[in-house]
């Protein structure tokens, strides 16, 4: 495979996103969902998704309840999920007191 030099000058930048953010396919801005973790290019926090998994939501009812999710996309919701539990634990509860 060649990798034309356009490409080439743009993967330092894309690797540096990658290690600033920690895990792939999961974004934090802050003009997007306050800076909660989102599944990148969209507005799906993460602890929105742990949280219909622990109400008993399947994974195959996520990728139907949002068709711009690919299972891949789940996967690193749930890798995060895994290093951030406290993170997501209290956004879950956030949301919960909102909602009272």
């Amino acid at each position: 495979m060649k990798v034309m030099r356009t490409e080439k000058a743009e993967l330092p930048e894309e690797i540096v996103r990658d290690l600033d953010e920690g895990f792939p396919g999961i974004e934090r801005k802050s003009d997007i969902m306050g800076g909660v973790p989102c599944i990148s290019r969209t507005r799906i926090p993460v602890w929105l998704l742990e949280q219909a998994c622990r109400l008993g939501t399947s994974e195959g009812d996520l990728l139907r309840d949002y068709p711009n999710l690919a299972k891949q996309d789940l996967a690193n919701a749930w890798n995060f999920v895994h290093s951030h539990r406290a993170e997501i634990d209290t956004q879950i509860e956030a949301n919960e007191k909102d909602n009272d």
